[in-house]
């Protein structure tokens, strides 16, 4: 049998090529080792820029157009500028070059000295009479440190059931548990996962992490009862009857052990919300849903459109008449003016959901948290989702996002998201990323941004090759960044990046520079460039939020117990034999124990009536107060003693990812009603509440 050949590396001229366009040619999965990226997907990934390197003639053109492109470039098409300091990429223009500004706020000005915030619009005129126009992006030059320390509740929404919601957790379930959490028991925030709209259709993609749409939420969160319309609907008997089927989605996740049914939840949503929107809007609240639409323009019909479309068509765009599949065409204009009643039915359901995230903000900080809610942005979209298709311009054909091959998974990983294009973003003056930003802080207290490292760069998968045969793709950080910096700025929002795994040197302190925190889970702290063992709490970071797991890990009394071990083993996930895994993860375990009891945390916890479990759960989170962290997050469910993950990674239907109801030690759900008066998770709070709860303490 013969070994496969080598795949065949890029040429010196189409490395140069590349490298130009941030195309990668190699990548070190670890500090000592180099891998280079194939000929095919540096040729491919180039390709999806609008590159020709098909051939070796090729390549020779194509890089003496982009030498000369660049050589004549006065200026990036977008420059970026921090604080009140002139932006860098000013210094380089010929002396005696003159400016004009028109600055956000409608001034014209010709210096950049002190501008204001904001995304203005510059040219520039040399004195050999050439002129170039760029988009200046002027961001404060960092977010403001948070004040003081902040502990908060970390929950997927949907698994959060109270006695009151259709089979899934809601938007009344998050303004309840944000009131109660700030006036209880003391939280700065609650973090829930992302709340994008998802692609419908029967069985929904249950994942919050490959939505149709990061732009607008998801109607599914709706809380019915809570829409004003509601009482004013004139066939009662209809919503009664839907209130039934609701309350037996409801008992049966709750009392029989069914997973969470999310089609069968909008089914019923649905069925509601068109009985909803039958009633007449009152003048006050005709006038904000007018307001509504004038503010979210273009962006809001396209995914109002796109959702009508999808009803009668299908729900990837790709399979749609030609003439549909380009959102500006004369075909969908028609479509669209043969479905405006639908397009309206979308647009209302974005505007009663908006409003519901709104008030599950204000519910939050009227009740003393400093944070609030702290909403999560996924790293891409579905390929066939309603932004691929309104944006299609920004995204990168036939290209998929994932990650490249390392130490936990030899095979690399395909997310399935388009990625965006970073030279059209830039050409845009980072367009889309501001209007979504921009979207997702109306309602945010903080945003968590899932793979911050995306910002820098993201892993390029060619359609139809393996994730081994793709290459990363550099995006403008200091761009992408002083949009990000500049919206939160505005919003007077935090940031906190998800920078977990692999991350290139330079990123973390480029983000600590501008004031994005970082996300530090305790299982991973340890001293990799020493002797490996858990890293002591003086030793960590202190910009950043804490915690103990997440919800891609196992439960903290999954991890203590090592029963994340035997439902891997179960499942048959585990590479190496039981027994291995079963000895690595016990002497993780016992590492961690014992720091624990040298510092005294484990001594008279939780009392005598304290199981030893539920004392290691909060000598874990005690352990997280010692540290210099600003923000410490606990994971719901673990104030519970849940065993089961809510996913787990490198399973489809093997396991109910991102089905399943927040549960106690012995698999029984628990309410949100039960939670408010769990003793369990009041004696973990008790623990946050103690003295050692400040910074550096």
């Amino acid at each position: 049998m013969t070994a496969p050949r080598p795949a065949e590396p890029p040429s010196e001229d189409l490395s140069r090529l590349a490298d130009l366009h941030g195309v990668a040619t190699s990548y070190s999965p670890s500090p000592d080792r180099t891998v280079a990226a194939s000929a095919a997907a540096v040729t491919l990934t180039l390709a999806a820029l609008g590159v020709d390197a098909s051939t070796p003639g090729a390549v020779r053109a194509a890089l003496a157009a982009r030498e000369r492109e660049l050589g004549a470039r006065l200026l990036p098409p977008t420059v970026v500028g921090w604080g009140t300091s002139p932006p860098a990429a000013l210094a380089a223009l010929p002396e005696g070059s003159r400016l004009r500004i028109e600055t956000e706020q409608g001034e014209r000005r010709a210096s950049a000295e002190q501008l204001p915030p904001g995304v203005h619009r510059l040219t520039v005129t040399v004195p050999d009479g050439r002129t170039a126009t760029a988009h200046l992006v002027i961001a404060p030059a960092r977010l403001p440190t948070p004040t003081g320390r902040s502990y908060g509740l970390l929950v997927q929404l949907y698994s959060l059931l109270s006695r009151r919601s259709w089979g899934m957790g809601d938007l009344g379930d998050l303004a309840e548990l944000a009131g109660w959490a700030g006036r209880s028991l003391g939280a700065g925030f609650v973090q829930v996962n992302p709340l994008h709209a998802g692609v419908p259709g029967a069985p929904t993609d249950p994942s919050p992490y490959r939505p149709s749409s990061r732009r607008f939420p998801d109607p599914v969160h709706l809380r019915i009862e809570d829409v004003p319309e509601y009482a004013y609907v004139e066939d009662r008997e209809r919503l009664r009857a839907l209130l039934e089927r609701s309350g037996r989605l409801r008992e049966a996740v709750l009392e029989d052990g069914a997973l969470i049914d999310r089609d069968a939840v909008w089914e019923l949503k649905r069925e509601a919300l068109e009985l909803l929107c039958e009633v007449p809007l009152g003048p006050g609240r005709r006038a904000a849903y007018c307001d509504f639409l004038a503010e979210q323009g273009q962006a809001l019909e396209d995914h109002a459109t796109w959702c009508a479309l999808a009803e009668v068509h299908g729900s990837d765009w790709h399979r749609w008449p030609t003439g549909l599949r380009d959102p500006r065409s004369a075909e969908t204009v028609r479509a669209r003016n043969g479905l405006l009643d639908r397009v309206d039915f979308w647009s209302r359901l974005a505007w009663l959901t908006d409003s519901q995230l709104t008030a599950a903000q204000r519910a939050g900080r009227e009740a003393g948290m400093p944070v609030g809610i702290v909403h999560d942005l996924a790293v891409g979209v579905h390929p066939g989702g309603a932004d691929a298709w309104a944006q299609q311009e920004y995204f990168a054909a036939g290209m998929s996002v994932g990650a490249p091959p390392d130490a936990f998974n030899a095979r690399g990983q395909d997310w399935g998201l388009p990625p965006w294009r970073p030279d059209r973003l830039a050409e845009s003056g980072y367009a889309p990323f501001r209007e979504l930003l921009r979207a997702l802080f109306r309602y945010a207290g903080a945003l968590r941004i899932d793979h911050v490292m995306g910002l820098f760069r993201l892993w390029w998968v060619p359609q139809d090759r393996p994730p081994t045969e793709g290459t990363y793709v550099r995006y403008d950080a200091e761009a992408m960044l002083a949009v990000l910096v500049l919206e939160a700025s505005r919003a007077g929002a935090l940031v906190i990046g998800e920078d977990l795994g692999t991350v290139e040197p330079g990123v973390r302190e480029a983000l600590r520079e501008r004031g994005v925190l970082g996300t530090s889970v305790l299982w991973f702290e340890r001293d990799w460039e020493g002797d490996g063992r858990p890293l002591p709490p003086d030793r960590w970071r202190a910009d950043c939020l804490a915690t103990a797991t997440t919800h891609d890990l196992p439960s903290t009394a999954a991890r203590l117990t090592g029963e994340h071990v035997e439902l891997r083993d179960s499942l048959g996930l585990l590479t190496r034999p039981l027994h291995q895994e079963r000895a690595e993860a016990a002497a993780d375990t016992a590492e961690w124990l014992a720091l624990l009891t040298h510092l005294g945390l484990l001594n008279g916890t939780g009392g005598t009536d304290t199981s030893s479990e539920e004392a290691e759960i909060q000598a874990v989170h005690r352990f997280l107060l010692r540290t210099p962290a600003r923000m410490v997050g606990v994971w719901l469910p673990d104030a519970v003693g849940d065993r089961r993950p809510q996913n787990l990674p490198g399973t489809w239907d093997q396991y109910p990812n991102w089905r399943l109801p927040i549960a106690d030690a012995q698999g029984r759900p628990v309410t949100l009603e039960q939670l408010a008066a769990s003793p369990r998770l009041h004696a973990l709070i008790e623990v946050l509440r103690q003295p050692a709860g400040t910074p550096g303490a």
